[in-house]
């Protein structure tokens, strides 16, 4: 294995390895740390549910897939998290990075969000989601982390012990030289970690041919983009152009969604706009007993004669705050995740082989519903979501699974997954 990745969520797991697959590495992503052991892969992505956990949770699971990594022989350790930098004054980046820092013995990494396929750039250590900054997108409203600083030294600082700084995109214009050099000084300030300005693929590439040494990386999923042929140029692996292979599957597919970002609530207005089968859970409903998941997934299971069909709880942001009130974030987040999860499982149970998840903890309740333990990973639909498959315990069928996460994704998003997984809408 020349790269271990911990990934704080699923959809950003299976986005990692998206990017690493599209340069040619083989890739497996697991879901948690199996107690068998982990697979032979160039890369494996370990996938945990740590995003929004206690900090010492999350650093004790990140430490368990950290030491699985290392007995495998990993080169190098990637910990991933999301592309807005989802966190709270008390972390969970920073607890984590100090913790891995530690177990590691590395003296210095860098701290990368960037990913600007998808339109998350920084600059200046500013970052901006799409043409507006961070703490003016829509995750100023998150339901569990909003983001109302966009300034990520000074966000991180809040969350780590070590000294934080800045390396700038002019400095990344320079090649690697100049990013190595000034790194290196950086160090020598006596800076441990430092936040990494990116505005192009190309500082992507220069960030990851100048940190592809380190033992520790901090980031998106847009510096994986560049390890590969940083790795390549070293002898430590050759591409495979058919690392992004998967099956193909026939057999009904659906879609449940549980995100509530602005992204899959324009994506759900757009499957309703075309006139496309969809069911709604409310969680006050569920609450209150007048609705239940069962009866939710008996009319989805019914409707799959008529062609795909998306189940949701996606809504408005006033909304989700109305009924967190209501029930609490705690309790409204697990009643939502619970009862798509086993909508998930019952469509699967009733046929359904490719099936697209909407929103991190979701697909991360979904995937634990299923018992999905592995994943190979595809081609992507869009940056930073692939196609994935796996084995269904018990049967040993193969299903394949989008796990997108909330603000990934064109409007059309949904059917544009189905097509590419050979679905007829």
């Amino acid at each position: 294995m020349i790269l271990g990745v911990i990934a704080d969520d699923f959809t950003g797991a299976t986005d990692v390895a998206s990017m690493l697959v599209r340069a040619g590495m083989q890739t497996v992503q697991v879901l948690g740390v199996p107690e068998g052991g982990l697979p032979q892969a160039d890369a494996v992505v370990i996938a945990l549910k740590t995003r929004t956990v206690a900090p010492a949770d999350a650093v004790a699971q990140s430490l368990t897939a950290l030491a699985a990594l290392r007995t495998a022989g990993a080169r190098q350790i990637y910990f991933k998290y999301c592309s807005t930098f989802d966190s709270t004054p008390q972390g969970n980046i920073g607890p984590v990075t100090d913790a891995l820092m530690a177990a590691l013995g590395a003296e210095f990494t860098i701290a990368c969000p960037a990913f600007p396929e998808n339109g998350r750039t920084v600059f200046r250590g500013h970052l901006f989601v799409g043409d507006v900054l961070l703490s003016d997108s829509g995750m100023r409203n998150h339901p569990l982390t909003p983001m109302t600083d966009a300034n990520l030294v000074r966000v991180l600082q809040a969350q780590t012990t070590h000294p934080v700084g800045l390396l700038r995109h002019d400095t990344l214009d320079g090649g690697t030289p100049a990013t190595q050099a000034r790194m290196a000084q950086l160090r020598a300030d006596g800076v441990k970690i430092a936040v990494a300005d990116a505005v192009s693929n190309e500082h992507l590439l220069t960030l990851a041919e100048a940190c592809a040494d380190l033992p520790l990386l901090t980031a998106g999923s847009g510096v994986a983009l560049g390890l590969p042929p940083a790795y390549a140029r070293r002898g430590w692996f050759t591409p495979n152009a058919n690392a992004a292979d998967l099956d193909s599957l026939q057999g009904p597919a659906a879609v449940v969604s549980g995100s509530c970002s602005e992204a899959t609530n324009a994506q759900v207005a757009q499957w309703l706009a075309a006139g496309r089968t969809a069911l709604q859970i409310d969680p006050l409903a569920l609450h209150q007993g007048r609705q239940s998941a069962d009866t939710v997934l008996a009319q989805a299971t019914q409707a799959l004669a008529q062609g795909p069909v998306l189940t949701y709880a996606t809504a408005a942001s006033e909304s989700v705050r109305a009924v967190q009130q209501a029930l609490g974030v705690q309790a409204a987040g697990e009643l939502v995740e619970h009862a798509l999860a086993r909508v998930a499982q019952g469509l699967v149970q009733a046929g359904v082989r490719r099936l697209v998840v909407a929103g991190g903890e979701t697909s991360g309740a979904v995937v634990q519903a299923l018992g999905v333990q592995q994943l190979r990973i595809g081609a992507p639909i869009c940056p930073g979501v692939p196609w994935t498959q796996s084995t269904l315990p018990g049967n040993g069928e193969a299903v394949q699974l989008a796990l997108k996460s909330g603000n990934f994704g064109g409007v059309d998003f949904f059917a544009q997954a189905l097509r590419q997984a050979g679905v007829v809408l």
